[in-house]
């Protein structure tokens, strides 16, 4: 298992962290669950998630690494798929079938592995991630800080998360530069956001596109020109102070003036 960074790459090398990675799934005992790994590498938490997961299929797109599973891991028969995890189609891999979605995912595309899953979120009831611990404490972070911004409002839009436990950087060979953190996602039961949900997600990244500046600012684009719904004192506020429900109520409000 690897993580795959923009200055190279570096192998989790403790046996203990991967077996606890691939035991953290809530689908544990469920042997007839799939399973999707991305960035398999050597195969570190592969072997374990094979213990559990006879349905597990892996994403990989190092060609040397791709020809070292299919050497050292022949059960895996032909359930390695070689290529860009983010030009998948996560709908196809298991037949349209829901999955489970774990990995030391590389760090560089990380984020986007997210917003991927997102994408296909009515099949991919959770996920289990090792990020660099930056991103991993952005995607949980809550209301009021610095990490909070537009991957934590909608990775929760739509799943509850939780840091498992903090990998140190002593773990892994060569040891990167940075600190990582393996965080657990389970989709929401009710993932119906009231509202347009395109609109929702481009009233996110408005508001975040420039966070210090305060909302009736940085939306006023979105609104109707000549309209006076931003002189409102909630308007006043910047980005990282709004909850989901917030950002939802903004959109509905952007919505209903559309439509006048």
């Amino acid at each position: 298992m690897k993580a795959k960074k923009s200055f190279g790459q570096h192998f989790l090398n403790r046996e203990e962290i991967a077996e606890r990675i691939a035991s953290s799934l809530s689908i544990n005992n469920e042997l007839g669950h799939p399973v999707l790994e991305v960035g398999p590498g050597k195969g570190m938490l592969t072997k374990y998630l094979l213990k559990q997961y006879p349905l597990l299929k892996v994403v990989e797109a190092d060609v040397d690494m791709v020809n070292y599973l299919h050497k050292y891991y022949p059960q895996l028969e032909n359930r390695v798929i070689s290529g860009d995890f983010l030009k998948v189609d996560l709908a196809a891999v298991f037949e349209g079938q829901s999955f489970s979605l774990i990995g030391n995912f590389p760090y560089n595309i990380s984020s986007q592995i997210v917003f991927h899953m997102i994408k296909y979120r009515a099949i991919v009831p959770e996920m289990v991630g090792m990020f660099q611990k930056e991103m991993a404490d952005r995607i949980i972070a809550k209301p009021g800080g610095k990490d909070y911004g537009v991957i934590s409002v909608l990775a929760q839009a739509y799943y509850e998360g939780k840091t498992l436990f903090n990998v140190d950087k002593s773990c892994f060979s060569p040891p990167p530069k940075v600190q990582s953190a393996v965080i657990h996602l389970i989709r929401k039961e009710n993932q119906d956001l009231g509202c347009d949900e395109g609109l929702f997600r481009q009233v996110v990244k408005t508001s975040f596109n420039q966070r210090r500046k305060m909302l009736r600012n940085t939306l006023k684009p979105l609104f109707p020109e000549g309209s006076t719904a931003l002189e409102d004192e909630f308007f006043q506020k910047r980005p990282e102070q709004l909850s989901l429900a917030d950002f939802v109520a903004v959109t509905r409000q952007v919505e209903a003036l559309k439509s006048v």
